[in-house]
């Protein structure tokens, strides 16, 4: 897997209905279809949430192929997951081995986690390419703005979340400089074992620390520059207004979330 491949963080700009949406109806609306996930059961309720997914991201313009790229780094953890769920869910047996059982239900519940693994994946990939760090951090600072009566570094939090999201391709770069850099020295980072594997990183991990510690004091010091003192009395230039459209999503969103609950206690 190559490390261009991980797209978490990236903003693919565009004039979709989608890119133009109030980043706080975004926000919410994935809340509402992350609830929907956990609420679905079967495959009726599954086949609405990936019909849905799907026209929304037509929607947005945003290619598949990105989507599907940025699936790679989450390879391991999706096997991880079926593996677990096949060898030790109870039920039918199909097959045996040693200490070992696969099981129908197995199948069955490996296979729609890993569809909910996927989804949920997609729908906070697609939050971010369709969503500018600074519009995403306007609308996470509004939509937590109640909690600051309980005097909650709101402000703050939003910030550090955005600066989080936006350096993950920039030290993904960077990380990719310096791997190019060691295998031009004779460094090698795929033979061997696991250990040999892990010993063979530290010559990348020190520079790379270097660098996110650089990048992090000459943020410090250009923000200190521009007289950034937090979210007290600071104003925005883009002012956020929810248009009937925004509207029309979040319900939208809501609306399905409740379709989902029902149909799943339903058992579809």
């Amino acid at each position: 897997m190559a490390l261009r491949d991980i797209t978490l963080g990236q903003y693919f700009p565009g004039e979709s209905p989608i890119h133009r949406l109030d980043p706080r109806a975004k926000l919410v609306a994935m809340i509402c279809y992350i609830v929907a996930l956990f609420l679905g059961e079967w495959l009726v309720t599954y086949a609405i949430l990936l019909a849905a997914l799907g026209a929304v991201v037509a929607v947005s313009t945003v290619k598949l192929k990105a989507l599907l790229r940025g699936m790679k780094p989450v390879v391991f953890i999706l096997v991880f997951t079926a593996v677990l769920n096949i060898l030790y869910t109870p039920g039918e047996a199909l097959a045996s081995w040693w200490i070992f059982t696969i099981t129908k239900e197995g199948v069955i519940h490996a296979f729609f986690m890993v569809v909910r693994i996927l989804m949920l994946i997609s729908c906070t990939f697609l939050l971010t390419y369709t969503t500018s760090p600074l519009a995403l951090t306007d609308g996470l600072e509004s939509l937590m703005g109640p909690m600051k009566k309980l005097r909650v570094p709101v402000h703050e939090l939003s910030m550090m979340m955005s600066i989080a999201l936006r350096f993950i391709p920039t030290l993904i770069e960077e990380t990719d400089k310096i791997m190019s850099a060691q295998k031009a020295r004779g460094a090698d980072f795929d033979s061997g074992n696991l250990m040999q594997k892990a010993k063979a990183l530290i010559p990348l991990l020190v520079p790379l620390f270097i660098s996110a510690f650089r990048r992090a004091d000459e943020l410090a010091t250009a923000m200190e520059c521009r007289c950034y003192h937090g979210g007290e009395g600071r104003t925005r230039m883009k002012q956020l207004h929810y248009r009937p459209g925004d509207i029309c999503f979040m319900l939208g969103a809501l609306l399905l979330a409740i379709l989902i609950g029902i149909l799943g206690h339903w058992g579809l």
